[in-house]
Parts: structure tokens; C-alpha cells; sequence
């Protein structure tokens, strides 16, 4: 009875993110009652491995006591501190300071947000007063990479490139440009690596070109692309991009709100390519998702060519959470976790993990398997030389994630029938093969599937 009643609840009041709202109103919502470790239990009882960690962002697990004590210490002795008026507090300062200890090469100053989106939006203006303060407004062009995700506020949707982002809102802007993704398994120029290289190379260049090199501001991408369907660059890309915008003096930012802490192996994504980005955005594994918070990171050069052409004025950007001093406290617990020995079981749980879903590619609906530390995904086909994505008939998405969660795993369902996982990095081996052999479950489920047959026929 009381789980009905919130359901009638919800679809009665709460409007939730990135859903139809009136297929939301006739399925109900799915309540969550409780959490632990890489487990998340509802308000019937029914235990699900949470193979997804919430939204790429429970990293470090659910249920660490330590978190919860560090955010009550810090409610309790000063629950809300401003970073206006030259006011702070002590918590994210040594956040602050942390985070650019930790960081690639000299990223060096933290302006923190409530989450990923705002940390994007932030580095648009913050790259528009750069070129401004460099007395090179006309620089105001922005590159992202189609099949990215760059967030949903208004600026930072039109960077993101999917469709669900964009229609009906009037985005993108007409200053914000796109290259092709790298996408190795659906790429028109092969999979081999160097060509797939050469091929954005020379794409970025045409774009900087055709735009006028003297106009463009900032290039944005993701280490690897997550709902775009987890689309795993090859090695030695993410820095050729670099190079080229270096080479036109064009700001690099990645995004790391989802590769970041741990994610991928290293603390951040960037460190595998030994690349250095002008901004770096992060948010979700900050905090490992039990409080909102996300940063930019700021390369010395960007920072100080800011404050030199602020002078003596207030640079005008800022929010009343940034720098909230609970989602400080629980995020410098939350490094303390992945430094100690959460990070080092992420990337054997990883292997793991991608061994596993690896030892799936035989079977008659996957089409590839692809992935880095504990990032993840299947993408299914119903032919496999074609490449055929399953029929859109079956509303992939949704009927995928309902046959996952009805196997007792929480995963994250691709329109055309792709699986994303992002399991916690405090996963064990048994659940990682859980998560595997559910996955196998829902294959062959799939497999059964009347419209999936005849697809196959």
C-alpha cells in the first residue's frame, strides 16, 4: 500500500529528468528503498546489483559510513559558508587544494559547481571572458564531437550532440559546431586506429578552417564518450586532438564528469594520454554522487589571463552552492576512499569486467564489446556483418532495461540497443560476474524475443 501510493504520488507531481513524461505517467516509478556496497534494494524487496552506479556516479559504493560522518560533522559545526564577499570555509579550500595537487600538469585553480552540466556552462563563459580579457572577442566559435554529451542547460545542450537534447529547444546555437565522432565500431573509415586518428585530424582542421582559425574559442570532448553509447576512442587520439588545437591556439577542455575519479583507472582519464587540457570539468565521482557537486579545473594561463583583464572588478559569474562546505567534507572523505584501495579494485574489478562481457561477444545479438576500467558497454545487432541495430519497433531502450532489471541488474538501456555499465569500483568478483551472467540472461531472453527472430530470419 505504500509503495502504490507514492507511485500515484509521482506521476501526480514529480517531473522526472529526461523521460517521456506521459509514457513515465503509464509505466509508475520504480521506488529504491535502500542501498549497500554495489546493491540497491526497492520498496517491494527485491535486491538488484546496481551495475550503472546510479548515473555513472556512486563510484566509491552506497552505505560508507564514513561519508555520512563526514557530511553530519560538517552540518553540524557550519552547514552553509558563501564564497561570495571573500568568504570560504575550511573544507573546500583543502578540497580546492587537493583536487590541483592531484591534477594533470597545471591545473591549478577549482571553481566548484552543484554538478556536470554547470560545470560545463561555467567554462563557456569562463573561455568567452578568456578571449575577451586576451582582446580577442571575435574568437567566440565553439567545436564539440557528435554522439557527446556535454550536459543539458541551455549553453551546454547545444555543445551536447543527441537528439533528445535538442529537439524542441531550439539548439544548438549557431556558434556551436560539430566534428564526427570516433565511434571505431561504425566508423565510415574502418577500425584501424591510425586511420580513424587521421580522419578526426584532418575533420578538426577542416572544421577550424572553414570557421576561420582566428574565430574559434574552445574545442570540447569527452576521454571517451558516455551517452553517446560508451564509445571508446583508440589510443593516441585524445591527444592528437590536442595537438591540433594547440597548434591553432584553440582552449582544449575535457570533459571528465564521467571518467573522472577512478572510472577508467587513473584518476582521471586524461592521464592515460598524457595530455594536459586548458579546463577540465568533473562532477559525479567527486562526491561518489551521496551530495551534489562538480568543479572546473584551470589551467595557470587561463586563470591568469583572467584575473589580469578583470583587474580590480568581480569576474560576474558565481552560484550560492558553489564551494557548499557538506559537499566539500564529503568529497575530500570520498578521495580518501579512492586512495585507499577503492581505485586499485576499480581497475581489477575492470578487467574483470571487460574479460567478462568480452567472453559475450560469440553470441548471436552482439554486435561489439567495448570499454576501459569499469566503463563499459555491449552494443547489439541483429546482423552481424551488416551491423543491423535491433528494430526500433522494440523500443529498445526501455524494454532492454525492463528485462535487466526483471534478471536483477541495473543497467543503462541505449536507444538502439546498447548496454552501458559502470558498476562501483568496491564491486567483488562474484558481482562482477553477476553482473555478467545477467547480462547473458538478458541476451538470450532477447534472443526469444518473437520480433527479435524475425529480425534475425
Amino acid at each position: 500500500m505504500f509503495a502504490n501510493s507514492l507511485v500515484e504520488l509521482d506521476r501526480a507531481h514529480l517531473v522526472h529528468p529526461v523521460s517521456s513524461w506521459r509514457g513515465h505517467e503509464a509505466r509508475g516509478v520504480r521506488v529504491l528503498r535502500s542501498a549497500k556496497g554495489a546493491s540497491v534494494t526497492d520498496a517491494e524487496g527485491r535486491t538488484l546489483i546496481d551495475g550503472f552506479a546510479g548515473l555513472w556516479c556512486v563510484n566509491a559504493g552506497y552505505g560508507h559510513e564514513s561519508i555520512v560522518q563526514a557530511a553530519a560533522e560538517q552540518m553540524r559545526q557550519l552547514a552553509y559558508a558563501t564564497g561570495y564577499f571573500d568568504l570560504g570555509a575550511e573544507a573546500p579550500i583543502r578540497l580546492a587544494s587537493a583536487l590541483a595537487e592531484k591534477a594533470p600538469g597545471d591545473l591549478n585553480h577549482i571553481y566548484f559547481t552543484l554538478g556536470g552540466s554547470d560545470a560545463v556552462d561555467s567554462t563557456i563563459r569562463f573561455v568567452r571572458y578568456y578571449w575577451h580579457a586576451k582582446g580577442n572577442p571575435e574568437r567566440d566559435q565553439f567545436i564539440s564531437v557528435e554522439q557527446g554529451y556535454h550536459g543539458s542547460t541551455s549553453m551546454g545542450s547545444g555543445l551536447t550532440a543527441l537528439p533528445a537534447f535538442h529537439d524542441g529547444f531550439g539548439v544548438p546555437y549557431s556558434w556551436q559546431h560539430k566534428i564526427s565522432s570516433h565511434y571505431v565500431y561504425r566508423n565510415p573509415h574502418g577500425s584501424d586506429p591510425s586511420a580513424v586518428i587521421e580522419a578526426s585530424v584532418r575533420e578538426l582542421r577542416a572544421k577550424i578552417e572553414a570557421i576561420g582559425a582566428g574565430r574559434v574559442a574552445a574545442f570540447y570532448v569527452e576521454p571517451i564518450q558516455g551517452s553517446g553509447g560508451v564509445l571508446v576512442p583508440p589510443p593516441g587520439w585524445l591527444k592528437a586532438m590536442r595537438d591540433v588545437c594547440s597548434e591553432y591556439e584553440v582552449l582544449f577542455i575535457a570533459d571528465e564528469v564521467i571518467t573522472g575519479f577512478g572510472r577508467t583507472g587513473p584518476l582521471f582519464a586524461c592521464e592515460e594520454e598524457g595530455i594536459v587540457p586548458d579546463l577540465m570539468t568533473t562532477a559525479k565521482g567527486l562526491t561518489s554522487g551521496y551530495v551534489p557537486m562538480g568543479a572546473v579545473f584551470m589551467g595557470d594561463r587561463v586563470y591568469n589571463t583572467i584575473a589580469e583583464g578583470a583587474g580590480g572588478k568581480a569576474v560576474g559569474h558565481g552560484f550560492t552552492y558553489s564551494a557548499h562546505p557538506v559537499s566539500a567534507a564529503v568529497a575530500l572523505e570520498v578521495l580518501k576512499l579512492y586512495e585507499g584501495g577503492l581505485l586499485e579494485n576499480g581497475r581489477k574489478m575492470g578487467a574483470r569486467l571487460l574479460a567478462g562481457l568480452g567472453s559475450l561477444a560469440d553470441h548471436p545479438l552482439v554486435g561489439d564489446v567495448r570499454g576501459r576500467g569499469m566503463l563499459a558497454a555491449v552494443e547489439l545487432v541483429c546482423d552481424k556483418q551488416k551491423k543491423t541495430p535491433l528494430p526500433a519497433t522494440l523500443n529498445p531502450s526501455i524494454r532492454l532495461f525492463d528485462r535487466a532489471w526483471e534478471q536483477g541488474l541495473i543497467i543503462r538501456a541505449f536507444g538502439h540497443g546498447v548496454f552501458g555499465y559502470a558498476p562501483p569500483l568496491c564491486c567483488t568478483e562474484s558481482e562482477i560476474d553477476l553482473i555478467v551472467g545477467r547480462t547473458k540472461a538478458v541476451l538470450d531472453l532477447t534472443l526469444e524475443d518473437p520480433e527479435v527472430r524475425a529480425a534475425l530470419a
